[in-house]
């Protein structure tokens, strides 16, 4: 079993930064791959970033690219997502997952482990 803790959220103007948080506990964070994703009120989750086991790989949604970062401690346990430029359309609830692959899937469904989400809202 994996769990993961994520923190970080809160409420941001447009143009905003924040950054994400999800600590792992259980068994080795590094393998791992890690995904973060979003759900906003009656729409489905939908893939944010993601990275591979050992950082040294990344892949992003086409609607953050440039604007998101995801990273990695695996010393710490823990995967970021900073968020930059934030826009009314990032509002949602974000959760990371775990999953076993080297390179970690795009598709939610495949995914192992999942926290509980952190709100972001981003006000005009």
């Amino acid at each position: 079993q994996v769990q993961l803790v994520e923190s970080g959220g809160g409420l941001v103007q447009a143009g905003g930064s924040l950054r994400l948080s999800c600590a792992a506990s259980g068994r080795t964070f590094r393998n791992y791959a890690m995904g973060w994703f979003r759900q906003a009120p009656g729409k489905e989750r939908e893939f944010v970033a993601k990275i591979r086991r050992d950082g040294g790989s990344t892949s992003y949604a086409d609607s953050v690219k440039g604007r998101f970062t995801i990273s990695r401690d695996n010393a710490k346990n823990t995967v970021y997502l900073q968020m930059n430029n934030l826009k009314l359309e990032d509002t949602a609830v974000y959760y990371c997952a775990a999953d076993s692959s080297f390179w970690g899937p795009l598709n939610p469904n495949e995914y192992d482990y999942w926290g509980q989400g952190t709100q972001v809202t981003v006000s005009s």
